[in-house]
């Protein structure tokens, strides 16, 4: 890894262990899990702004479909203009075409953050603590074919497709009738890419995904109000 992400790694790990260490008395061997999922919800917290201006910004692109459609129509044969136009109408708008992917990508440096800190031995210069927590009598360090041999995997699996089911009727609310029946296929399946990655990342990642995945729909049932 290179030596200018050593500094983030450290500090989130010196941070979560403080936590943890705060927490054991109170909840003991769940006291990582629950770390875990207080700084995801602290994460989502403070990321409820950018949310806020995604579900603007989707509703906006939603109001321009039509408009969308008509330059699309008129301009097909001049993809150079197309592009213009469709800059300007976004302009206009004050939304862009990746207003919904904001949430999402600002996440990526924690999700990265949790996946290293329950994948390696050595954190900061000292024996990570941190893998020795546990969820169903599984550590929080494995990764899916070790898990899979506890209830903790079968578990986790089972309330990410849980939430993965609600995800995909919201999503194939938010569509409207102009929406390809490809769209309206990939709403229905891309929630469920989240039991695919938990397959493949430490049980404390997978603990992450469904606490954000989970947040993430309850927060877009609020906003669609």
């Amino acid at each position: 890894m290179p030596s200018f992400l050593e500094a983030p790694v450290a500090g989130a790990y010196h941070l979560l262990t403080s936590l943890v260490s705060t927490l054991q008395p109170l909840t003991g061997a769940y006291a990582a899990v629950i770390a875990i999922v207080l700084c995801t919800l602290v994460v989502r917290l403070c990321l409820v702004p950018l949310s806020v201006r995604a579900h603007r910004g989707l509703k906006a692109r939603a109001a321009m479909m039509p408009q969308l459609k008509q330059l699309t129509e008129r301009h097909r044969g001049n993809p150079e203009r197309l592009q213009r136009e469709l800059a300007k109408l976004q302009s206009e708008s004050g939304t862009t075409m990746f207003a919904g992917f904001l949430p999402t990508l600002a996440q990526l440096p924690f999700f990265w953050l949790m996946y290293t800190l329950f994948s390696r031995t050595i954190v900061a210069g000292e024996s990570n603590q941190l893998i020795s927590g546990s969820l169903l009598g599984a550590p929080l360090g494995v990764h899916w074919p070790i898990v899979a041999g506890t209830p903790a995997f079968l578990v986790l699996a089972v309330l990410l497709a849980v939430v993965a089911w609600f995800s995909a009727r919201l999503q194939l609310r938010q569509l409207d009738e102009t929406a390809t029946p490809m769209s309206r296929r990939l709403a229905r399946l891309l929630p469920f890419g989240t039991l695919l990655t938990a397959a493949f990342v430490p049980l404390a990642a997978g603990l992450y995904l469904l606490t954000t995945t989970a947040w993430t729909v309850v927060e877009r049932t609020v906003l669609q109000r």
